[in-house]
């Protein structure tokens, strides 16, 4: 099986443990807030879309690979996908989120995000053969998993009543587990930035290219500041 497909189906298995958590917290908050319940229903259908899209994704390359549809067909559709996946996107700023869900909810959006990204260049390494195209793909992929386990974490810290608010109104979890991974997607997106803005000779080709990776390279560091405990 193809590295990208294993990633898509530890993508998808992630996003059933997602929900089934969120199901959990439902059950639990039925009692007391409906707005609770509401949102645990709305974040679970968001992640169950995801997992259907991706496994669609990927089910129509193979029919593609076994020749029952067209590379126009398939490029159609994939056009489509990338239409139907920002819409699903949009549904995360919707939600009435319950503050000590927030940030596993911000998380869940960045992965979903970094999906689409992965699919943007995998469609672009379909369409035109670019390896380059794949092997960002590839590595998107991987850190849409980084995140997504990330949000589940703090999603089942907050559902467990584990994080605890200081007065400031920031979590703080019990181990530095949350902060080696948020420190590892971090410089993920770090090496992401060198990887599309510097040359082979770890150079830039103009100042305006080292000026986008700059804003790059910073925005890396303001998310692991932002979501570090």
């Amino acid at each position: 099986m193809k590295k990208n497909k294993i990633q898509n189906i530890t993508i998808v298995a992630i996003g059933i443990i997602i929900i089934s958590a969120i199901i959990a917290y439902n059950y639990s908050s039925e009692q007391t807030k409906q707005k609770g319940f509401q949102f645990g229903n709305d974040l679970a259908q968001i992640q169950q879309d995801v997992a259907e899209l991706q496994i669609k994704f990927y089910s129509e390359k193979t029919k593609w690979n076994e020749k029952t549809i067209t590379k126009e067909e398939l490029l159609k559709y994939y056009e489509e996908h990338v239409g139907k996946f920002e819409d699903i996107i949009s549904k995360y700023d919707k939600l009435s989120t319950p503050e000590l869900f927030e940030s596993s909810v911000e998380l869940f959006k960045i992965s979903s995000e970094t999906q689409l990204k992965s699919d943007v260049e995998y469609i672009k390494w379909i369409t035109t053969g670019d390896e380059s195209a794949k092997v960002r793909s590839d590595t998107q992929i991987q850190e849409a998993y980084e995140y997504e386990n990330l949000g589940l974490m703090e999603f089942q810290l907050a559902k467990a009543g584990i994080i605890e608010f200081d007065e400031a109104g920031k979590f703080s979890p019990p181990d530095n587990v949350m902060k080696q991974k948020v420190i590892q997607i971090s410089e993920n997106m770090k090496n992401e930035c060198d990887s599309e803005f510097k040359n082979k000779m770890n150079e830039f080709d103009s100042d305006e290219i080292e000026i986008k990776w700059f804003n790059c390279f910073n925005e890396a560091e303001k998310w692991k500041k932002d979501h570090l405990p």
